[in-house]
């Protein structure tokens, strides 16, 4: 099971406690799922080079001494091209709009203008105080960068703009400083000890969909996504999970299962090992493979995978 982290900001001489809702918000592929994950000193979002890997909020909670942050690690942007990204969109702006706080990430080594334009029009309209992030300064150099912050500045949409390496922990500390500093006074919303609220299932899930982008690359479709069917613990430390992999063609379907179905047990084993790590016991993980033509376009399939506006 998910521990909890060490990490903590230097929220020394305030008076009680502070808690809120940070949601992380930015373009596919920024580096917020990663950001998340190294601010929890925990792997809760999936990451992957692919872009728009995260499809739904991914929530983790960390707690200090004196204060409670509870991020919401949210879909990229996107203009929607089918229900499913339609959800996502959704997902996005519903975190952000209900936020305490909203941090913005940018990236400093590949801009796609319009995009960026259309990001701040529409965090413009939320009524948030806004933090920016500008990600993986680490790969540029520092006269590269000034400008940069400089242009963001200018908007005058952001309270704070921060230079980061989410990958490296560079410029956390001053992060989590600024975050913390507006935090609204009030009790934790979740018990000290807690990292998460998503149950182990919906974890199961996202590991094995990274497994999916991790050992097939440029092969996956991006139609594919994880059910998992059923989870039972077993004696002797042993959980089972029987998850299914569905893919929109016959195709795609012989790609994940692959020659004699090798990479499907390839898949298996990885998944696998990376679950028997998050939940801390054996795992004997049934992997199936299924082809639902259209699912992204589909509303019952994608409630039935968890892709719903009742879940925003």
């Amino acid at each position: 099971m998910p521990k909890k982290n060490e990490i903590k900001a230097n929220a020394a001489g305030r008076s009680g406690s502070k808690s809120g809702i940070v949601a992380i918000a930015g373009l596919p592929n920024v580096g917020k799922s990663t950001l998340l994950n190294t601010l929890l000193g925990q792997k809760l979002s999936i990451v992957s080079r692919k872009a728009q890997t995260t499809r739904q909020q991914v929530l983790g909670i960390l707690t200090g001494e004196d204060y409670q942050i509870v991020f919401l690690d949210t879909p990229g942007v996107i203009q929607p091209r089918d229900k499913l990204q339609e959800f996502m969109t959704q997902a996005s702006f519903k975190a952000v709009s209900g936020a305490d706080l909203v941090i913005v990430m940018v990236e400093a080594t590949e801009r796609d203008i319009i995009a960026d334009r259309q990001l701040l029009e529409r965090i413009s309209r939320v009524d948030v105080p806004r933090l920016l992030t500008i990600n993986k300064v680490d790969l540029v150099k520092k006269p590269a960068l000034l400008p940069l912050i400089a242009e963001y500045a200018d908007t005058g949409l952001f309270e704070e703009i921060l230079p980061i390496s989410a990958l490296k922990g560079d410029g956390l500390d001053e992060l989590l400083r600024a975050v913390v500093e507006r935090l609204p006074e009030g009790p934790f919303l979740y018990s000290e000890d807690q990292l998460a609220t998503q149950p182990i299932r919906f974890f199961a899930a996202e590991l094995i969909r990274e497994t999916l982008y991790e050992l097939l690359h440029d092969e996956l479709p991006y139609a594919t996504t994880v059910l998992v069917e059923d989870f039972k613990e077993r004696g002797g430390n042993k959980i089972y999970i029987k998850a299914i992999i569905y893919t929109e063609r016959d195709s795609q379907k012989k790609i994940i299962i692959g020659r004699k179905g090798e990479q499907l047990k390839r898949i298996g084993r990885t998944a696998r090992a990376k679950i028997e790590d998050f939940v801390e016991s054996g795992v004997y993980l049934d992997l199936w493979v299924k082809v639902r033509q259209k699912w992204r376009k589909n509303d019952f399939f994608l409630k039935t995978v968890g892709y719903s506006r009742r879940n925003l």
